[in-house]
C-alpha cells in the first residue's frame, strides 16, 4: 500500500509534504529537548558512579582480575569471548565491551562505570523514540522513558560495572523495537534484516532476551494493531512519520509465522546457554515447588518495589525451606486478580493487556522456576520487564484523567513529583555502590540471613588484612549457610594465615567433602601442606586442581616450586613455562623460573626471567636481588653490569629498609663490581652484624669470606645470591 491512509472521507487531500515537515517542526524540537533531558537525569542520577571503585561482587571474574579481559581487545581474546562460558553465561558481546573499556581505561573504574552510564541514557532515548513512533504520543512516552531512566530498581544494573549485559543488551532491545515499527509499517527483508541483526547482538550480550519476540507479539495487539479483527483506535499505528500509512494486518498465525527466524535465534541462545557450566551449586539448589512458590511472590515483589522502592539490596538469598505458604497464596490471589483484570479490559483498554504480558512475559526466564543462581529475585531482572507496567500504568492513568478540567496540569505535576521522587531515591540507593563494605553494609542492613553479604563482606576484611573480622564475618555466614563450600573455603584461608595449619586443613577437606570438583580449595589445601614440608601430598592436591582447571596459573606456579623442592627441576620449568604460555604476566613464575635457571648455570636466561618480572613488578625485592647480584658477580664480563646493580640494589634495600641482610650483601657486591671496595666492605660488615643477630649462620660465614675479599679490593665471582 502507497499513498496516505484515508481515514474517512475520500475528499481528504495528500499533504503537502513541505506543510506537513513545517508541521512536524514544532513537535520534533519538543522531541529532541525531551532526548536532552532524559539524558542529563540519567546523568544526574548515575554520574556520581565516575568516583566509584570495582566492587568484589563478580567484577573481578569480569574485569580487574580477569587477565584476558585486561589486555585489551585483541584477536585472541575475541576467540575466548565466543567460547567462554565457566561463569554460567554467555555472552560474547558483552566481554568484548569490557575488554574495550580496559583498552581505553585500563583498570581506572571511572571509566567503566561512565560505558554503563553512558549505555543506560541510550537505551532511555531509544526507548523515548520507540514509544514516541509507536503510539504517536510525546509525553506519555517521556514519562515512561524517564521512569525507565531513574527508577531505583536501575541502580543495579547501571552501577554494577559486571551487569554490563544488562545495559548493552537494552541497548540492542530498543534497537529491535524500533526496527520492527520500521518493518510493521512497510514491510521488506532488509528492515527484517536489520531487526533480527539488533535482536542478535542483543542475544549475545545477554540471553535474556530470548522473549523478545514474545513482545513482538503483544506489540503487534497494541499500539501496532497487526492483528486481523482490531477495531480499537487505540490499536492503530499513531507515528505521524508514517504518514498515516495503516500497517498491513496478518492473522494471528501469520504474525507467529513472520517472527519464525527471530524465534530460532532464541532457540540458539537458549542452546549456547546450556552448554556453558551451571553456576548454581547444590546446597543453593531448591525444590521445585519451592521455587514455584518463590517465583509466584517475587513478581508480587518487584510490583511493590516498583511502586515503593525501599529496602533495595544485592542480594537478597533464597529464603530456606521456601517462601512461607501464606504469602504464596497471597501473591497468587493478586496475580490471578490482577490477570483477571487486564483480561476483561483488553477492547476497551488494550494497553493493560500487552504492558501486564510484557511483565510477566519477559520474567519468566530470570523468576527462578528453572533455577539459575542463589537469589530468590534481584532488582537487575526488572532492567526490561517493567517497562511493560510503566508503559500500562502511564496509559491508564492518562486515560483515567481524560475528564479532568485541569489534566494537563494536574498530570504534568504527578508526573513532575514522581520523576523528582524517583531521581532523590536512585541517587541514594546508587551511592550504596560506591565500594564492597557500603554494598554489603547496606544489604545486611535491608535483609536478614544474609549469608552471601556475609560471605563476601569476609572475603573483603580478608583482602584488607583484618584476619579477625574476616574471621567473623566467615563463622556467621557458615552458621546461616553450613555446606557453604566457597566461605568454608575462605575460612580456612584466614585460619592458615593466622598460622592454625591443622583447623585449615581440616575446613579445606570439609569443602571439597561438599564440593569435591573445587580447585581454589585443592590449590589452597596443597600450599598449607607445601608449607609443612609434606611435598608428595601438596603436588597431589595442586595436580587435582589442575584437573579441574587446567589454566589455573597459580595452581601451575606452586606446583612448580614443589616440584622444584623435590629436586624435579625439570618438570618444574615445564611447569612455570605452561603458566606463563596462559598468563605472560605473572611476575612470581617468572621469578620462580629465573631462580631454576640461576640453579642451573643458566645465567643469561636467569637474568632475562628477572627482568620480566621487574617490568611486570617494579618492587619485586627477589627479583631487584637476584638480579642486581648477577649484574655484580657473573662470571661472564659481557652479563656484568656495576652501575645497573648499584641501582636495582639500593633500590631493594630502600624497600626492605635497610635492615635486610641478603640485600646488604647483593649491594656490597654491586659496590666492589663498581670498584667501590671500601664502601663494599663497611655495607658488608653492616650485613654481617644483621645475620648474626638474626641468626642466619650460612649468610653470615659467605659474608665474612667476601668481607676478606673487599679488603683485598677483590669483588666475588659465581657466588650464588
Amino acid at each position: 500500500m502507497s499513498g496516505p491512509w484515508k481515514l474517512e472521507s475520500s475528499a481528504l487531500k495528500p499533504a503537502n509534504p513541505q506543510t506537513t515537515r513545517k508541521a512536524r517542526d514544532p513537535q520534533a524540537l519538543l522531541a529532541g529537548c525531551v532526548c536532552g533531558l532524559l539524558a542529563l537525569a540519567v546523568l544526574a542520577v548515575f554520574g556520581q558512579t565516575a568516583r566509584f571503585g570495582f566492587v568484589n561482587l563478580d567484577d573481578p571474574m569480569y574485569v580487574y582480575e580477569n587477565p584476558v579481559v585486561e589486555k585489551g581487545l585483541t584477536f585472541q581474546g575475541a576467540l575466548w569471548a565466543l567460547t567462554y562460558g565457566k561463569i554460567g553465561h554467555w555472552h560474547p558481546l558483552t566481554w568484548l565491551t569490557h575488554m574495550a573499556d580496559c583498552q581505553m581505561y585500563g583498570l581506572w573504574a571511572g571509566g567503566h562505570h561512565l560505558t554503563n552510564v553512558a549505555l543506560h541514557a541510550a537505551a532511555t532515548v531509544l526507548l523515548f523514540l520507540v514509544l514516541r513512533a509507536m503510539t504517536g504520543t510525546l509525553w506519555r512516552s517521556a514519562f515512561v522513558a524517564a521512569v525507565f531512566a531513574i527508577h531505583p530498581l536501575r541502580a543495579e544494573s547501571v552501577a554494577w560495572i559486571a551487569e554490563r549485559k544488562d545495559v548493552l543488551s537494552g541497548v540492542f532491545f530498543m534497537l529491535t523495537l524500533g526496527a520492527y515499527g520500521h518493518y510493521a509499517r512497510r514491510p521488506s527483508r532488509g528492515r527484517y534484516a536489520a531487526m533480527a541483526l539488533a535482536y542478535g547482538l542483543g542475544l549475545l550480550s545477554k540471553n535474556m532476551l530470548v522473549t523478545l519476540p514474545f513482545v513482538l507479539l503483544l506489540l503487534d495487539w497494541w499500539p501496532l494493531g497487526r492483528m486481523m479483527g482490531m477495531q480499537n483506535a487505540e490499536c492503530r499505528m499513531q507515528n505521524a512519520e508514517s504518514g498515516g500509512q495503516k500497517p498491513p494486518r496478518l492473522a494471528f498465525g501469520g504474525l507467529v509465522a513472520e517472527k519464525v527466524p527471530l524465534l530460532l535465534l532464541s532457540v540458539a541462545s537458549c542452546l549456547a546457554t546450556a552448554l556453558v557450566p551451571e553456576k548454581v551449586q547444590d546446597f543453593h539448589r531448591a525444590p521445585v515447588l519451592e521455587r514455584v512458590g518463590n517465583a509466584v511472590v517475587s513478581y508480587v515483589t518487584y510490583l511493590w518495589q516498583m511502586v515503593f522502592p525501599a529496602g533495595l539490596a544485592n542480594p537478597y538469598p533464597f529464603p530456606q525451606g521456601g517462601q512461607p505458604m501464606w504469602k504464596v497464596c497471597l501473591a497468587f490471589v493478586a496475580l490471578a486478580a490482577i490477570s483477571a483484570g487486564v483480561v476483561a479490559c483488553r477492547k476497551k483498554r488494550p494497553y493493560l493487556l500487552m504492558g501486564w504480558l510484557w511483565y510477566v512475559g519477559m520474567l519468566v526466564p530470570v523468576i527462578g522456576i528453572v533455577q539459575i543462581s542463589y537469589y530468590s529475585h534481584a532488582d537487575r531482572y526488572t532492567y526490561l520487564p517493567e517497562i511493560g507496567l510503566a508503559v500500562a500504568v502511564t496509559w491508564a492513568v492518562a486515560d483515567g484523567c481524560a475528564g479532568w478540567k485541569h489534566r494537563r496540569a494536574a498530570l504534568g505535576g504527578l508526573m513532575a513529583a514522581a520523576v523528582g521522587a524517583l531521581g532523590v531515591c536512585a541517587h541514594i540507593q546508587t551511592s550504596y555502590w560506591r565500594d564492597s563494605e557500603s554494598l554489603w553494609t547496606r544489604a545486611l542492613a535491608c535483609t536478614t540471613d544474609n549469608y552471601v553479604a556475609r560471605h563476601n563482606l569476609g572475603t573483603l576484611f580478608l583482602k584488607q588484612g583484618k584476619l579477625d573480622d574476616a574471621l567473623a564475618q566467615f563463622q556467621e555466614s557458615l552458621r546461616i549457610m553450613p555446606d557453604n563450600a566457597e566461605a568454608l573455603n575462605n575460612l580456612a584461608n584466614v585460619l592458615a594465615m593466622k598460622g592454625d595449619a591443622r583447623a585449615a586443613i581440616a575446613q579445606y577437606q570439609k569443602a571439597l567433602e561438599i564440593q569435591p570438583l573445587y580447585p581454589d580449595a585443592h590449590y589452597n589445601l596443597g600450599n598449607v601442606l607445601r608449607k609443612q614440608g609434606k611435598l608428595e601430598e601438596a603436588v597431589a592436591q595442586y595436580r587435582a586442581a589442575l584437573e579441574m582447571a587446567p589454566e589455573h596459573v597459580d595452581a601451575l606456579n606452586n606446583l612448580g616450586i614443589a616440584l622444584a623442592m623435590q629436586g624435579a627441576d625439570d618438570a618444574a620449568i615445564a611447569q612455570y613455562q605452561k603458566a606463563l604460555e596462559i598468563q605472560p604476566g605473572h611476575a612470581e613464575a617468572r621469578f620462580n623460573l629465573g631462580n631454576v635457571f640461576l640453579k642451573h648455570g643458566r645465567l643469561a636466561e636467569a637474568m632475562a626471567q628477572y627482568r620480566e618480572a621487574l617490568a611486570i613488578r617494579p618492587e619485586d625485592l627477589g627479583a631487584l636481588n637476584n638480579l642486581a647480584w648477577l649484574l655484580a658477580t657473573a662470571a661472564d664480563p659481557s652479563l656484568r653490569n656495576g652501575a645497573q646493580a648499584v641501582a636495582l640494589a639500593t633500590k631493594a634495600s630502600q624497600l626492605s629498609g635497610g635492615g635486610n641482610p641478603a640485600v646488604l650483601r647483593t649491594l656490597a657486591a654491586a659496590y666492589a663490581e663498581q670498584g667501590s671496595h671500601a664502601l663494599a666492605a663497611a655495607t658488608a660488615r653492616r650485613a654481617l652484624e644483621l645475620a648474626v643477630r638474626q641468626k642466619q649462620e650460612a649468610l653470615a660465614a659467605a659474608l665474612q669470606n667476601e668481607i676478606k675479599l673487599y679488603e683485598a679490593n677483590t669483588p666475588p665471582r659465581n657466588a650464588p645470591p
